[in-house]
């Protein structure tokens, strides 16, 4: 069978952002391996035997872009951080505020120089791609570098940001590099689709949020320009038949949300200039307003619609998010157009207020819709 990693063929018409809800059983041995009832053998022949069984309900449903669903990690992104040489794991008092939750206390501070050295989501892939196989696409999932910088200057964290770096250039220059050398180091391993995962332009979507930060002195642009030049360092040189996406997120704990907030803000930044091959936007509700900014968007750039909630349980109707799609073809072509959850189901371990069922049924969905939008 001819191998599906090429270049054209990501992203696809029915597709996902990344993580699934973890199965109880998991859940229980990770609680057992947190209180010292479990040892990490067992942890880990678990975690394996639960992905084995995620790989192959997702081929299943019809998917050929194929995560781990992030049953390896508690959090999206700072399990990644917590992996990099120099970056180390704090407990704080608060922490993020969502709407109507708080998550858990926990963030990413640095001890030393940032490098991406043995890092150990490279042999969680080279599991997921034996997995895989030829017959579909094994996906890594980050978070983005400017998540990185983002969290490093966190009030709580600036301060021992500033210790080990005191130039703001070469934190910016060392997070470039670690990342660019984490991109090799997947491909070497044989991953040809990276996704960067990224809340950091959802938070500039949120005018509310932004007014507070420019009360407190915060440029908004000198910001966005520095995230912007951050991600595409990071992308600079990356191997040509690689294909690296990036996922916009507002926040995704619980089935809660971070910001509010048009894309209007940010388009002719992110959309006109950041080098990614697609966009996943979140497009599931009010918050995330109308399709105009769309047209700041490239032409060759694709645009994976997160139409269908993954936030909550009700399944979506058919009719209504088809004629979505068309409303969005207004300023994207269709043959650019690709469907997905707006979010994965489980960004964190807690995850979204739904059952697995509930979980496959709008992957299901996805796929009937996107046959007789696309024939495919």
């Amino acid at each position: 069978m001819k191998s599906m990693e090429t270049k054209n063929n990501v992203p696809f018409r029915t597709d996902i952002v990344g993580s699934f809800l973890r199965p109880e059983r998991l859940k229980e041995v990770r609680l057992k391996f947190a209180q010292g009832k479990a040892t990490s053998e067992q942890l880990k022949e678990v975690e394996n035997e639960e992905i084995i069984k995620l790989v192959a309900a997702q081929k299943e449903v019809g998917l050929k872009s194929i995560t781990d669903g992030e049953f390896r990690r508690s959090w999206w992104h700072l399990d990644f951080f917590w992996g990099l040489d120099g970056v180390y794991k704090v407990n704080l008092e608060q922490g993020y505020k969502f709407h109507g939750e708080e998550t858990r206390a926990e963030t990413a501070r640095l001890i030393g120089k940032i490098r991406f050295g043995n890092h150990p989501f490279l042999v969680h892939f080279k599991f997921l791609k034996g997995l895989v196989g030829k017959d579909a696409v094994a996906r890594q999932t980050i978070p983005a570098p400017s998540q990185l910088l983002a969290e490093l200057e966190r009030a709580e964290n600036i301060a021992f940001t500033k210790r080990v770096y005191p130039d703001m250039d070469q934190l910016i220059s060392d997070i470039a590099k670690a990342y660019q050398d984490a991109i090799k180091s997947f491909y070497n391993l044989g991953c040809r689709n990276l996704q960067f995962d990224d809340c950091t332009w959802g938070m500039f979507c949120d005018e509310k949020y932004w007014s507070a930060r420019q009360k407190e002195g915060v440029d908004f642009n000198s910001i966005a320009n520095r995230y912007l030049e951050l991600n595409n360092a990071a992308l600079k040189d990356h191997p040509s038949d690689m294909v690296i996406t990036t996922h916009v997120c507002r926040g995704n704990y619980h089935s809660t949300w971070a910001s509010s907030g048009g894309y209007e803000p940010i388009a002719n930044k992110l959309f006109a200039k950041e080098n990614v091959s697609a966009f996943y936007l979140e497009f599931d509700s009010d918050r995330s307003g109308d399709f105009s900014p769309l047209r700041f968007l490239p032409d060759d750039k694709k645009v994976v619609l997160g139409l269908v909630t993954s936030k909550s349980p009700k399944l979506e109707n058919k009719a209504e998010i088809i004629k979505r799609l068309h409303e969005a073809a207004r300023y994207v072509p269709l043959e650019r157009l690709y469907l997905s959850p707006q979010c994965g189901f489980a960004s964190t371990e807690e995850g979204n207020t739904l059952t697995e069922e509930q979980q496959w049924n709008k992957i299901k969905l996805i796929s009937e819709i996107a046959k007789e939008v696309w024939g495919e």
